[in-house]
């Protein structure tokens, strides 16, 4: 049974809401910050894959709003990004690179250990490596091609897909406990928070005005706007050397509508950008969960499930004494090191979730909010697209 657009738009918003719903009785879930749209997701795909594994029926959810959505999210965090309280972003995201170069060497290190181990060929490990889980579905799908062609690999085109998937789950589940740990363990607070509380703040502010359909309607102009044209401009610029990807390109949009309207004595919504663009990611990330199918996950997984495994021990490893150390040991750093998780095991979407969860719960985090999707979208990426290069020609790939 196949779902219009519109239905699943309707039952993707119902899981996304019993997700929240049961994130917020089940204490355990609540606790480690586990994202809504995993919860609701996985339910949902859990009960259809029993269902389908009992009676062979299937119900399809359409994916057509997914890109959208998707763009939608990129483009509301662009509208969100006030430059002149991000001035010092740069060395924060120059800091953040040099942290996640050596991690794709080490993922494909830990990947090739494994495979070797369990007397697969070498490749089968950049494939439970960067290929997939830095690189995502995508890159998966593009490299499972080559190596069916070239190396002759059987099945690595569902394998891939199935690292990814694993990856995707693993990257929205661990995240939040890393994160909480890292706050708890060091005391840390939001520099809003911090402020909010200590007595030498400075008197508050009047209430900001109540957001409103107005205000609502001008930021969803504003991220619209910020699609089409990023839209145009993935068009225009596309096929070169380097390609950025769309969503890049409407984030960037989003920034440049948000910090030059004021020139103009404009002025769109903060809160509500970040609404819209949460509501977006929420959708995108319920709709694929719910598109899995996690008993053929689960047949087709095998020994990539060691390697997963190995995967989170090293991740959680990294982020805990490399990367919360190098980005300040504050609580950006411990935001950061969530998204690290995020977009190392799964994508840039999955690590905007987990921000979007820590930040909820314990306060803002504008500067991880700049450099991780321009991080986790476009660098990582070309960093990936150099290891791999130098490294498939050692191993025969």
């Amino acid at each position: 049974m196949s779902l219009d657009p519109l239905a699943s738009l309707l039952a993707a918003t119902v899981v996304l809401l019993i997700g929240s719903l049961l994130n917020r009785r089940i204490g355990l879930l609540s606790r480690y910050n586990i994202p809504d749209p995993i919860t609701g997701g996985l339910l949902f795909a859990a009960l259809a894959s029993l269902v389908f594994a009992a009676t062979d029926f299937r119900l399809e959810i359409d994916q057509t709003l997914k890109p959208v959505l998707l763009l939608m999210f990129f483009a509301g965090v662009g509208m969100c990004a006030d430059l002149r309280m991000l001035g010092r972003g740069g060395r924060a995201l120059l800091i953040f690179l040099l942290v996640l170069f050596p991690y794709i060497l080490v993922q494909n290190g830990v990947g090739i250990a494994v495979a070797l181990a369990l007397d697969q060929h070498p490749i089968f490990g950049l494939v439970g490596g960067s290929i997939t889980l830095v690189g995502g579905h995508g890159t998966g799908a593009a490299y499972a091609e080559r190596f069916a062609e070239v190396n002759n690999l059987q099945s690595v085109m569902e394998l891939s897909m199935t690292v990814a998937t694993l990856g995707l789950i693993v990257g929205g589940i661990i995240a939040g406990p890393v994160a909480q740990y890292l706050i708890r363990r060091h005391g840390l607070r939001a520099v809003a928070t911090a402020a909010a509380g200590s007595t030498d703040a400075q008197p508050r502010h009047e209430p900001e005005a109540t957001l409103n359909s107005l205000g609502m309607m001008g930021a969803l102009a504003g991220i619209l706007a910020a699609v089409v044209a990023g839209q145009w401009l993935a068009g225009r610029f596309g096929g070169g050397a380097v390609t950025i990807p769309s969503f890049l390109w409407c984030m960037v949009v989003g920034v440049a509508i948000r910090n030059l309207l004021p020139f103009a004595r404009m002025r769109l919504d903060d809160r509500a950008s970040d609404l819209i663009s949460t509501v977006c990611l929420s959708l995108f990330l319920v709709t694929t969960m719910m598109a899995l199918n996690l008993v053929e996950v689960a047949l087709s997984a095998g020994p990539f499930v060691l390697m997963i495994a190995a995967q989170v021990v090293f991740i959680v490893l990294y982020t805990v004494f490399v990367c919360f150390r190098f980005m300040g040991r504050d609580y950006e750093a411990a935001v950061s090191s969530a998204a690290l998780i995020g977009f190392s095991m799964g994508s840039t979407a999955t690590a905007m979730a987990n921000m979007q969860t820590i930040t909820a719960r314990y306060g803002p985090a504008p500067q991880s909010y700049l450099i991780v999707p321009l991080a986790g979208a476009f660098f990582i990426d070309l960093m990936n697209a150099v290891v791999l290069t130098l490294t498939l020609p050692l191993i025969g790939g």
